[in-house]
């Protein structure tokens, strides 16, 4: 009897988000139907989230008929020295990450990821809006242009806000604005700081609706005026904060603009996204890897359950410039063609792999690690023991611990390949 395949192919499936871009524009529509056997694109779906990994939202179908189990979680509980000893000890049995492709159309909401302890509470409380009790640490890596809101501001910057926006100054009101204000002397310790800005966003976050409606209203006509006369609305945001109005019209979150970075990353570029930091993500295609967790506590530019006053508790209120979100690589020993993002928790890493088209065959290495194995770009075809495989834009290959792939680039393309795994 011949011995199951240790590396296989999976089918992958698609979350159809309201907030995902529609047909052929989304990058997770394209790697989705070209990735498996040419599936239809419906041209107004929205095609947000390729999930590939165990998550039981979204277990990857295998699609190799010599393996009994037909899913990845089902195989991993039959086989689950695939993951490598030590993940295996750390993580009980389970693989500890989801990979996904992500294609954003229209703001996700303002929301943060719980650390354990506290996911453990929110679980434990309200499992219906809180699913399981893991934290939830993030990646992103730009495939696209991709722009999001991360983490708060430099306080000078909420302070220029508060004077240059007189909307945004009476929606936090004036006890508030003022504490922040007099932080930023210098006399403050940052424990004081910290208190100033989380009193100053708390008050945002918590005003009521009229309130709120009725500022931002304000607000939205005046920088339209601007707009529409040819001035300058960049020192309040202006285009951004039409955008989230046109998509969430009176929402909070549009304000939140003032309180958090904007970040646009270029493609290959990547910010990483601890517990309980404040974030959002506005518009592009990237690749993201997390723990395995679906824990999310909103609290503006959704029509999802909100909890504004656990997130309004949770937040760091760490303040740093926008340049210290971008995460950055490190190159791989012995292999000129990797780049190794590597964040402060154990449960994930990513690989980007980019292979020029002078370059015919590529290793993937083995590691202790069990790995989900993408291809955005390029064409290939594996050696023996796994010959046979052929790899297209989509294809998505799960490789168990210590096993290496020889890929032959066929058509003298450039390969671009993403790789998550669990270096410990």
């Amino acid at each position: 009897m011949m011995a199951e395949p240790r590396v296989f192919l999976l089918s992958c499936a698609v979350q159809d988000y309201a907030w995902g871009k529609l047909g052929n524009d989304s990058e997770v529509a394209r790697l989705w139907s070209r990735g498996d056997k040419e599936r239809p694109v419906v041209p107004d779906k929205p095609y947000a989230e390729l999930w590939m990994g165990a998550h039981p939202k979204g277990d990857a179908i295998i699609t190799d008929n010599q393996i009994a189990q037909k899913t990845l979680g089902k195989w991993i509980a039959a086989h689950p020295e695939c993951l490598g000893t030590k993940v295996r000890e750390i993580f009980h049995n389970q693989l500890p990450f989801l990979f996904k492709v992500l294609s954003v159309r229209l703001a996700l909401s303002i929301q943060a990821h719980p650390d354990k302890a506290l996911a453990k509470r929110l679980h434990t409380e309200f499992p219906q809006h809180y699913p399981d009790d893991n934290h939830k640490p993030e990646m992103a890596i730009a495939l696209t242009p991709f722009r999001g809101l991360c983490g708060f501001r430099p306080i000078p910057e909420i302070v220029g806000f508060l004077k240059a926006v007189p909307e945004f100054h009476t929606l936090i009101g004036k006890e508030a604005a003022e504490k922040l204000e007099t932080s930023v002397t210098g006399l403050s310790e940052g424990v004081e700081v910290r208190k100033a800005l989380k009193n100053c966003f708390t008050s945002m976050m918590q005003s009521n609706k009229k309130d709120c409606a009725e500022q931002l209203n304000l607000l939205v006509q005046r920088v339209s005026q601007q707009f529409k006369s040819g001035k300058d609305v960049s020192s309040c945001l202006g285009d951004l904060l039409l955008t989230l109005h046109s998509q969430f019209p009176g929402d909070i979150g549009c304000f939140a603009v003032y309180f958090l970075n904007v970040l646009t990353l270029q493609p290959g570029e990547a910010m990483f996204l601890g517990a309980n930091e404040p974030h959002a993500y506005l518009e592009g295609d990237c690749i993201e890897c997390m723990a395995c967790s679906d824990n999310t506590v909103r609290a503006g530019l959704t029509p999802k359950f909100i909890d504004v006053q656990t997130l309004c508790e949770m937040l760091t209120y760490t303040a740093a410039p926008a340049s210290t979100k971008l995460f950055p690589s490190t190159p791989v020993s012995e292999d000129p063609y990797a780049l190794l993002f590597n964040p402060p928790v154990p449960d994930f890493s990513v690989i980007k792999i980019e292979v020029p088209p002078s370059v015919s065959q590529y290793q993937v290495a083995a590691l202790d690690s069990a790995s989900i194995l993408l291809l955005v770009r390029g064409e290939a075809t594996s050696h023996v023991p796994y010959a046979g495989l052929h790899l297209t834009p989509g294809s998505v290959l799960f490789i168990s611990t210590n096993e290496s792939v020889l890929l032959n680039n066929d058509n003298s393309q450039t390969l671009l390949l993403f790789r998550a795994c669990c270096l410990l």
